[in-house]
Parts: C-alpha cells; sequence; structure tokens
C-alpha cells in the first residue's frame, strides 16, 4: 500500500527525504500581501519587513481541499499538524480525512494534532518515516507515534510578542511591557497545547542557560534537538554548544524557522523541540 507522511507548514519542513511526503502551506496575511508558507518563502525577509509594519497582520490555515490534495494518491497517511488550539489546521485535516476516506474506501488516514509547532512537529514526522520503514503495520505506527509524543517537548525565546498580541495568544500590555524592558521570554508548548509562559529574563545568554535548563529538567540526556531560529544564527550556534557542554552525547542541528514559524517567533526568536528522556 502507498504511505504518506503530510504536515502543515508550521512545522518549517518542506520536504523529508526517504519516504512520500508533502507540506501544507499556511499563509501569513497583511493588509498589503500575502506570503504563501510553501518552503520558497523569504522567511526572514518577510520577518524584516513586518518588524516594522504597522498595518494588520494575520494567519490562515489550509483548507479542507489543500489537504485533500496533499492525500491524493495514497492509502496509508499519516498526518501531523500545529496545534488545534491555535489554529484550525488539524479540524480541516479531520474533515479531509473523512472526505478521503469515502471516495477511497479502501484508505486508512491518522492525524495527528501535535498540540506544539516548529521543530517538535518536525520531530514527530521524522519518527512516522522511521516506523514507516521499518514496516511496521498501520495500527502499530498510530499507536508507537501516540507514545512517542508523550516524550517531545518545545521549549522557545521570544525577543518580541508583537505578532502573538495582534493575533490573541498574548495580551498587548504583556507584549508592551516586554519590548520596552528588552524581556526576552522563555516558553513552552503545554499538554494542552497553548502558549505557556515559563519565565522572563533580561540578556540573551540567561534566555539561553533557562533553554538549557528545561532540557535538563525534563530529563534529557543524549536525544536529538532541533533548534530553529528567526534570523538569529549566532544564538542557535551558541545554544548547540551549550546543549553538547551538559549533554555530550546529543544529537543537535540548526535550521531555519518556517514562515508561520518565523511570523509568530518574530526576529532574534528560538525554538527548540527535543526528546526528554525516556523515549524508547
Amino acid at each position: 500500500m502507498k504511505t504518506k507522511i503530510v504536515v502543515d507548514s508550521s512545522s518549517s519542513l518542506y520536504a523529508l527525504p526517504g519516504v512520500d511526503f508533502a507540506c501544507v502551506p499556511l499563509k501569513i496575511i497583511t493588509d498589503e500581501q500575502e506570503y504563501l508558507d510553501d518552503g520558497t518563502l523569504d522567511a526572514v525577509g518577510m520577518a524584516r519587513s513586518l518588524r516594522t509594519y504597522k498595518g494588520k497582520t494575520s494567519t490562515s490555515c489550509p483548507n479542507v481541499a489543500d489537504w485533500l490534495a496533499a492525500y491524493e494518491g495514497a492509502e496509508q497517511i499519516f498526518v501531523a499538524t500545529i496545534t488545534g488550539t491555535l489554529s484550525g489546521s488539524y479540524n480541516a485535516a479531520l474533515l479531509a480525512a473523512e472526505e478521503y476516506k469515502e471516495t477511497h474506501p479502501e484508505a486508512r488516514v491518522f492525524v495527528l494534532d501535535s498540540l506544539s509547532a516548529g521543530p517538535e512537529l518536525r520531530l514527530l514526522a521524522e519518527r512516522l518515516r522511521d516506523l514507516v520503514r521499518i514496516g511496521m503495520e498501520f495500527d502499530e505506527i498510530c499507536e508507537a507515534i501516540l507514545a512517542y509524543h508523550k516524550h517531545t517537548h518545545l521549549v522557545f525565546s521570544l525577543e518580541s510578542l508583537a505578532n502573538l498580541a495582534r493575533n490573541g495568544r498574548v495580551k498587548p500590555a504583556v507584549a508592551a511591557v516586554a519590548r520596552m524592558l528588552g524581556i526576552r521570554v522563555i516558553g513552552q508548548a503545554s499538554e494542552s497545547g497553548e502558549l505557556e509562559v515559563l519565565c522572563k529574563t533580561r540578556g540573551e545568554h540567561g534566555a539561553l542557560e533557562r533553554i538549557v535548563l528545561e532540557l535538563k529538567d525534563h530529563g534529557f540526556t543524549d536525544g536529538k534537538v532541533h533548534i530553529a531560529h528567526c534570523d538569529n544564527p549566532e544564538a542557535a550556534k551558541r545554544l548547540k554548544l551549550m546543549i553538547h557542554a551538559v549533554f555530550a552525547g546529543a544529537q543537535v542541528d540548526v535550521a531555519e524557522c518556517g514562515g508561520l514559524c518565523s511570523y509568530y517567533a518574530e526576529q532574534g526568536g528560538l525554538m527548540v523541540g527535543y526528546e526528554d528522556g525516556k523515549t524508547e
């Protein structure tokens, strides 16, 4: 049976070698133009432009037709989406799955709400690929990815909360105070898939130290860590070195945020997806 892995572009993952794969783009919308997060977007250029943009901005999730187009041609489909508490992408993927099965009675579709975004979603997609490639059955893969998901996490450091405030994710007053005081916000994806602020810190080094501490507190030992940055490669490299200094066997890589993640992380932002020490 033809198997396919499908994610939305909140994953910042536009290709996944070794398996049939599709990434369904979200959009970033302003009063003047629309940015399609399809892997060709200049995400840094967009983030720099929006930093001084005074008009309204928003995001738009894929619709059912977008998801159906991504499913087409496959009989076994594994889907992972941005957290359903912040986007309609998950619900659209579910509706598309039901519609696809009506026209493809032999097909099976599993849709996972990542309760997260960015590099944690990338971890889930990579694990799905590994499970498919070793030849596990559909139901076994579903069970295995749900078990794995319990041990993946997302922590982030943000220099600006402006776009989160514009879209109702945080209170505007909180964003204003953070901007005036030069505060970096350290947060995580909560168990319910919401943005949860852990602490506020001044100075980038303190923010990086707190991220390393979060990994340690979650029992991280030598698993995978994906660091994604928005126009801040030096901080990402420093964080990689700091993680290796504490966890010598850690498998750490650095990549750029895609369009949707760059919109919310904004310039200087870091997103870190990691496995805790309990994965198998």
